[in-house]
């Protein structure tokens, strides 16, 4: 997408070329647009500085520091943590969808065959990314080539794992179902262990909403007839 001069005079090219490579991770789907994104960041950054400046006790002091946390909360909010979700949901699809596709591999040798196969067989947000994939390759670029960009896609390390694997697999000539095979196996392994992180959190957590909520109860109730007594002699 062309970056406007605004945008180009606003912005260091470092911090549009970031922006940039965000907005590609939130995926094919995404509709976010880098100049409307960051003219919009500009104004309410803008906004929010003369606010500080003017509206809070030690503004003149304040409003840099204010503004430069709304910076980087900005990002987080409308990118960091949008491209962190997806990255969790490209993990969990990626063991079906490469598991389907080992299973047709095992059957047809041709690896464009199997992901057009794979792709009409699972509806999700990775079998989208393979179905841009296959559509580049129907415009003239290479397998390679649009896998490569595929990765520029995708927040997951581990997906873009086996993307590499299987592009080194692809053009080597290697065994593409034994690659896939062990990052399977790798990403299964790593799905179980969240899972029981998350199941060894669940105690320190009740004990958290115990202290908070079920505590002061107690409290109230073991002192609630003293402190009532105390009331009634007064």
């Amino acid at each position: 997408m062309k970056i406007s001069n605004v945008i180009k005079f606003l912005y260091p090219q470092k911090a549009i070329k970031k922006t940039e490579e965000k907005i590609n991770l939130l995926g094919i789907n995404d509709k976010t647009n880098i100049n409307n994104y960051l003219g919009l960041k500009f104004i309410a950054l803008t906004l929010i500085f003369f606010f500080s400046l003017f509206y809070i006790r030690y503004g003149y002091l304040l409003a840099p520091f204010v503004t430069v946390g709304c910076y980087f909360l900005y990002d987080y909010l409308a990118l960091d943590f949008k491209i962190k979700k997806r990255a969790n949901i490209l993990e969990k699809e990626a063991i079906f969808f490469f598991e389907i596709l080992v299973l047709s591999l095992q059957t047809e040798n041709n690896l464009k065959v199997c992901l057009e196969n794979t792709c009409d067989a699972i509806d999700s947000e990775i079998s989208l990314e393979f179905k841009e994939v296959l559509k580049e390759v129907k415009v003239g670029k290479s397998m390679t080539e649009a896998l490569n960009d595929a990765k520029k896609r995708i927040p997951s390390k581990n997906v873009n794992n086996i993307l590499l694997n299987l592009t080194e697999s692809y053009t080597y000539g290697t065994s593409i179902t034994d690659t896939l095979e062990n990052q399977i196996e790798y990403l299964t392994d790593k799905r179980i262990l969240d899972i029981k992180g998350k199941i060894n959190k669940i105690p320190t957590q009740i004990s958290i909403v115990s202290v908070l909520f079920f505590v002061p109860l107690i409290m109230l109730l073991i002192l609630g007839p003293i402190i009532l007594e105390y009331f009634i002699k007064l």
